[in-house]
């Protein structure tokens, strides 16, 4: 009698299943990317961890890219369905928000090599917002427990188009993307806070999303700043907007240490890396020597949570656990 074989806990992962939110990894990376940049400018930290980050998320980029492309090649259907779904459509947009952090972080050692990919992701991302928005209007099946924080992705993910912006195109360009951004997360905001308060909690898969409440305020200080060339009364509204969003989920800390794994735990980097920037940024800007380690503290800190969801997640394809139907 032939020996049973072992088996995995989980069946064979298909590329049907792919999820898009992968693209949170370049998010993370990239963002990190630009926070370690900062230290060394900011903090005279190594310039060398910014260098090696910006090679990582690039590498992340073109490999969940070139996978995500597979599944639209091989699995159009499922593709399409994921763009319709009411959560993950949300997440769509992460595609392009990555090309454009992996844009900022070549910035410093390659204008050239940043300024088509900053050109690729904004264009990407204004059709994205557009497809969006659009599909919110004239919508037939959105109900108010499909609305978490990934809905600010789409939209509001356009504050970070000035972040190398400034730097590479025309300003009124970057006024333009970052007045989409900063208006409708207030509207967004609104509608969110109205979802979180006085409706069912979030699916313990969602809860994650709860980060991405940060990044508005810190993603827009940063775009801020640069827009108008220093510190003053909005910027200090918007990152203290930032640092008290960040105290009220630290209270909360126990909630997302209890959450087992999803690629959703993302959601923790992207914001966390920001959160680091925007304080580095208040250090550079003359704010006071508390946010110079506040920030070096911040930046320790998003490293060791993005060093952890890799492992997490190296350990989740392992064991085949992604790429399965939710």
């Amino acid at each position: 009698m032939q020996a049973p074989t072992a088996t995995s806990p989980h069946p064979a992962p298909s590329l049907a299943h792919f999820p898009v939110a992968l693209f949170s990894t370049v998010m993370g990376t990239g963002g990190l990317a630009l926070a370690w940049h900062k230290a060394a400018g900011v903090l005279g930290w190594p310039s060398a961890v910014g260098q090696g980050l910006t090679l990582l998320a690039s590498l992340l980029l073109v490999i969940v890219g070139l996978l995500y492309a597979l599944k639209w090649l091989r699995h159009p259907a499922e593709a399409r369905a994921e763009r319709k779904h009411p959560v993950k459509m949300n997440f769509v947009p992460t595609l392009s928000i990555g090309i454009l952090l992996v844009a900022g972080a070549w910035l410093p050692s390659s204008p050239a090599a940043a300024l088509p990919l900053w050109t690729l992701g904004a264009l990407l991302h204004l059709s994205f917002t557009l497809v969006t928005m659009s599909a919110w209007i004239h919508h037939d099946h959105f109900e108010i427990q499909h609305l978490n924080p990934a809905w600010f992705v789409p939209v509001v993910g356009n504050i970070i188009v000035p972040l190398a912006g400034v730097h590479l195109a025309p300003v009124e360009i970057s006024w333009f993307f970052f007045s989409i951004g900063v208006v409708f997360w207030i509207v967004l905001l609104a509608v969110v806070m109205y979802r979180l308060f006085f409706h069912a909690p979030l699916a313990l898969r969602l809860t994650p999303t709860l980060f991405i409440l940060l990044a508005p305020p810190s993603v827009g200080f940063v775009a801020w700043s640069g827009l108008v060339g220093g510190l003053d009364a909005f910027g200090r509204v918007l990152y203290y907007t930032a640092l008290f969003l960040a105290l009220l989920l630290v209270s909360n800390a126990m909630r997302f240490f209890k959450l087992p794994f999803f690629v959703s735990a993302w959601a923790y980097s992207f914001p966390l890396a920001a959160l680091s920037t925007a304080t580095l940024r208040m250090a550079e800007l003359g704010a006071g020597a508390f946010f110079a380690m506040l920030g070096g503290v911040l930046l320790i800190l998003t490293t060791g949570v993005i060093g952890l969801l890799a492992a997490r997640t190296i350990q989740a394809i392992l064991r085949q656990e992604i790429g399965h139907p939710e």
